[in-house]
Parts: structure tokens; sequence; C-alpha cells
């Protein structure tokens, strides 16, 4: 866990929630007043965000007492109680409602990409994730892919150079990508894997007969090529 980035997604998320104050808890409850919530779950899937819950309840106030009662990763079915919180009333409503948010879309995506890699169990196989995420959730969305047995591939732009259909057509060609990308990486002194994308086999032979790349991206092929 990268505790740094984690730590300012929590205080960017509740600055965004709280405004200048939770007026509704303000009004009602009393500013002493101590509770217990549980954190119950509503649907069979994988459970994924547990160790961020922590992390949110701890940001916003470390006397919260936190028990959690099942683990990122384990299977979980509807009445199933992950957490209990006790402590402040302010506080657990305070971050009730951004516990909630990410566990559900972390657990949605833990418990999808759970169900492919069951699929792939019988063969040699690893199920890859994408860049195609939620802007400010990157991190939260492929820690999910992890946790639902999926792999990482790239985190963004910065650590690995993926050669896309765009990037072949502006520089003229497979071979000049090829060329440029390695050229760049041994220029810079930047050591990274390459990936080219191909969009059909006439591509895909190219690309063999060139070399000088770690994996090749088949683009919208038919099942039967």
């Amino acid at each position: 866990m990268d505790k740094q980035l984690i730590k300012l997604f929590i205080k960017n998320a509740v600055a965004e929630d709280l405004g200048d104050g939770d007026h509704t808890s303000l009004s009602t409850i009393p500013a002493f007043a101590q509770g217990k919530a549980q954190l119950l779950i509503k649907e069979d899937g994988v459970l994924a965000g547990i160790e961020l819950a922590q992390e949110i309840f701890a940001e916003i106030d470390v006397n919260l007492i936190v028990e959690i009662l099942i683990a990122d990763g384990t299977p979980v079915k509807y009445g199933d109680i992950a957490l209990v919180v006790s402590g402040s009333t302010h506080s657990i409503l305070l971050a009730e409602r951004l516990v909630l948010n990410c566990m559900q879309r972390m657990s949605g995506i833990a418990t999808k990409t759970n169900r492919i890699v069951k699929l792939l169990e019988p063969y040699t196989t690893k199920l890859l994730d994408t860049r195609k995420t939620t802007p400010g959730l990157r991190y939260l969305e492929k820690w999910a892919v992890r946790i639902g047995g999926g792999t990482n591939h790239r985190i963004g732009l910065y650590d690995m150079i993926l050669i896309k259909d765009n990037h072949v057509d502006y520089a003229g060609g497979i071979k000049n990508a090829i060329d440029a990308a390695n050229s760049y990486l041994k220029e810079k002194g930047k050591s990274l894997e390459i990936e080219i994308e191909v969009r059909n086999l006439e591509e895909l032979n190219q690309v063999l007969e060139k070399g000088m790349i770690n994996r090749v991206m088949l683009d919208n092929f038919s099942f039967e090529d």
C-alpha cells in the first residue's frame, strides 16, 4: 500500500464531502456522543477495501476502534459482517460514506475480476487490467484487481512503453515506431518494457520480423485469428 498516496486520497475525498462541516450531525447529535456501527454485506462476492477502510477511519479519528472480521480477498455472502467500528458518533458518520463508496467499488471490481480468473484457471493465462480507470481512483481500482486475483498491467504512461495504433500511424509504421522507442530508451538511460499493439496478422508478422519488443497486444482480433 502506498501510504502517502492513500493519505492524499482520503484528505481530498473528505474535503470534497465535508465542506465547512457536517451540519446534519452537528445539529442533531451531541458532540460527545459515542456509538458503534457495522459493515453489513448485502451481496455475494469477493470483499475488497478493508485495508483502505482502516486507513480512512484512522485518518479521520485515531481514537476510533475498528474490529476487522473479514479480510480483503475473502469470498463473502449476504448477511456477513465485515467490520465493526466504535467511538465518536460524529467521526463514524463522517467516515461511513467514504468507506462504503470505496469498498463497494473495490469489491465490485474484485468480484468481477475473480469470476474471470476462475474461468481461466485451467489455462496458463493471466488476466491483465487496463489504464481505462476512473480519474482519481486508479490506485484503488488496480488494487482491487489484485485482490480479485488479476494482474496489474502498466499503472500509467510512465512505467511502460505501449505503442498503440495511433503511435504506429504517427511514427510512419511499425518498424519506425519500434526503432524510435528503443532509441529513446537508450538515449534516456531508461529500462522500460516495450509493448506494441497490432490490428491484424500482417502487422503481427511485421513485429515478429522486427523484434526488439517484450510483448504484443492483439487488438480487436477475430476469434478465428
